[in-house]
């Protein structure tokens, strides 16, 4: 009842602005709504007197900061934020931000974060009124105090930008035209000791660093000196986890993974994964998680990676390859992905299968055979295929016996394992004659081979499958090999392959076939005659769009098929001198060549 009267009794003071009262009757509200919250309100808006309070925001008038502390209680309900906007409270609170008076601007700042907070209306309306950057101002210009009173004001104007802008790319991007994330970066190491100010500052960066155009403007500051700064004060798992909900997307960036390597944060991290190794709470195994997988973040950048080998000989790199033999399995997946990043350059790579990784990375294998983890057999398959890229590398790797070890997965149902595997043996073979035989004379991989090249839900698979069945036949030049992959059913593939939409593909299908054509083409007649090859090479023949080594292949390959009679009458049936002729103009002079070549073969065996 006494609220009902304050009401009342409030909308005739608004009028006649009777100071006295209208202090009372305001006090009267305050304390309501701390008793009760949610039904004040409520009462507040069935009253009408919102409307008023547009007028009582005023500069002149005396109770605006009583005013704006009731609106930023009673916008703590999700209800009472839109009537706020359409009581017009938006833009003279916007208009409170240019006071000189401390408790007005804590006040109305609470006020406005309170109802930009989750109502896209509330937003709306700020953007209007241009409140944002009447705030990014102050915050410029109070930065450096660090009194108890300011730093409160700091911590209510970074909650209302962030309230104003969370979730929200256009106004995000907005504040960070306006040039909020140097301004944020400075309130941080200034004011790093006081905790919710921090704790603003770092869900601020987080929401922020998701942005794209933000990682320059967090590059050209000192954010990630200031952060391992925090960093390594924090002892509390919830703190540490909040800054490492910033590092992750800004580690995103190249120029700032080095800064944070300069910084000392992999340090840090390694401390880190050193202290949680062996513990089994659930916040510490997050931790470790977080902070390993940090850690291979970091070494994707190509400058920070190279830092951090130092020749093989740094100390972080040596650390890392002792938590491949580890027991822990997010240890040993971290660390095969670490080598798989620092596999990025011939150089690293040498000096690695040099010192012994290969071996390592074997025996982790070794432990994951039988139902074992998906993620560290996919992780270090990817190290070894990174390995065996420098041609120096692959007969080390091969008389290590890597390929005995990495067919022991071809049973994996799992297309992220069958991908790495595939490639590791096509980067294994690649120019290894003696391995593509052995392997190409394999009848259970290249069954296996034929099998996923029909695996059209994982494209990945099928493309790998592909192009090894292809290499095996390019390296090895092997008439056992063509004739394995012949009883096995993979001529239609390499045919199918001939069609991809990557030239490369293209290309490969092409040489290999060529060869089967050139060594075994009695064997394989009859599947090529079903995989339609010879209308194929028409129409790639025809096609303006083919690349310029498509059409030279594709030539070499008519002349190939020719020894074969039934082969030959369908080239006839085609017409492909039409085709052929016209390409002795083309403006490549290999394919122009070829083209006369061909056209002498066909008038020949016409």
């Amino acid at each position: 009842d006494s609220l009902s009267d304050t009401l009342k009794k409030l909308k005739i003071t608004a009028v006649d602005r009777t100071e006295d009262s209208l202090e009372g009757c305001l006090d009267c509200l305050l304390q309501a709504l701390a008793q009760n919250n949610t039904e004040t309100s409520e009462k507040i808006q069935a009253s009408g007197i919102l409307q008023l309070f547009a007028s009582l925001l005023t500069p002149q008038s005396s109770c605006k900061a009583k005013v704006a502390n009731i609106v930023a209680e009673v916008a703590k309900n999700e209800f009472m934020r839109i009537p706020c906007v359409d009581a017009g409270l938006i833009s003279p609170l916007v208009q409170l931000l240019n006071s000189k008076d401390q408790e007005v601007l804590l006040q109305t700042g609470r006020a406005l974060g309170n109802i930009c907070y989750d109502s896209h209306e509330g937003r709306s309306a700020v953007d209007q009124a241009g409140g944002a950057q009447i705030v990014i101002d102050h915050l410029r210009s109070l930065c450096s105090l660090t009194d108890p009173a300011n730093e409160k004001l700091l911590t209510v104007f970074c909650g209302m930008l962030m309230n104003y802008s969370n979730e929200n790319d256009s106004l995000q991007a907005q504040l960070i035209n306006m040039g909020v994330i140097p301004t944020l970066v400075k309130l941080l190491g200034i004011h790093c000791q006081n905790a919710a100010l921090t704790e603003m500052c770092l869900v601020a960066f987080g929401n922020l660093a998701e942005l794209e155009s933000s990682k320059e403007q967090f590059a050209s500051t000192n954010i990630a000196e200031e952060l391992v700064k925090l960093f390594k004060k924090q002892i509390e798992h919830d703190k540490r986890e909040m800054i490492f909900e910033v590092l992750a997307p800004l580690a995103e960036n190249d120029a700032i993974k080095l800064q944070l390597v300069e910084a000392g944060l992999v340090e840090c991290l390694l401390e880190i994964v050193q202290q949680k190794v062996d513990s089994d709470k659930e916040d510490d195994i997050t931790e470790l998680k977080t902070g390993s997988d940090l850690m291979v973040l970091l070494l994707l950048g190509d400058e920070s990676m190279q830092k951090l080998f130092e020749g093989g000989k740094g100390s972080v790199f040596q650390r890392v390859l002792s938590w491949i033999p580890s027991n822990n399995h997010q240890l040993q997946l971290a660390g095969a992905l670490a080598i798989a990043n620092f596999a990025r350059n011939d150089g690293n790579c040498i000096h690695m299968v040099d010192n012994g990784i290969v071996e390592k990375l074997m025996d982790l294998l070794d432990r994951h055979v039988e139902d074992g983890n998906v993620t560290v057999q996919h992780a270090a398959l990817s190290a070894l295929r990174n390995l065996a890229i420098p041609v120096i590398n692959k007969a080390k790797m091969l008389s290590a016996g890597v390929t005995e070890a990495v067919l022991k997965f071809l049973k994996s149902e799992m297309p992220p394992v069958q991908f790495k595997l595939l490639g590791t043996l096509r980067m294994l073979i690649d120019a290894q004659a003696e391995a593509a035989e052995q392997l190409g004379k394999n009848v259970k991989l290249v069954e296996r081979l034929v099998e996923w090249c029909e695996a059209k839900d994982h494209a990945g698979v099928m493309g790998e499958s592909n192009r090894l069945l292809s290499a095996l036949i390019r390296h090895s030049k092997s008439k056992d090999v063509i004739k394995t992959i012949v009883q096995s059913g993979g001529i239609k593939h390499l045919v199918t392959m001939a069609t991809s939409e990557h030239v490369i593909m293209q290309n490969e299908a092409l040489v290999a076939l060529a060869l089967i054509a050139a060594l075994e083409l009695g064997t394989a007649e009859k599947d090529l005659e079903s995989a339609k090859l010879v209308q194929i090479l028409h129409r790639l023949l025809a096609d303006e769009r083919s690349a310029p080594e498509i059409k030279y292949n594709s030539m070499v390959l008519i002349c190939a098929l020719m020894g074969s009679e039934s082969l030959h009458k369908e080239v006839q049936d085609l017409a492909f001198l039409d085709v052929v002729s016209k390409l002795r103009s083309h403006e490549n002079k290999s394919v122009a060549q070829q083209a006369s070549l061909t056209e002498q073969r066909l008038t020949v065996e016409s």
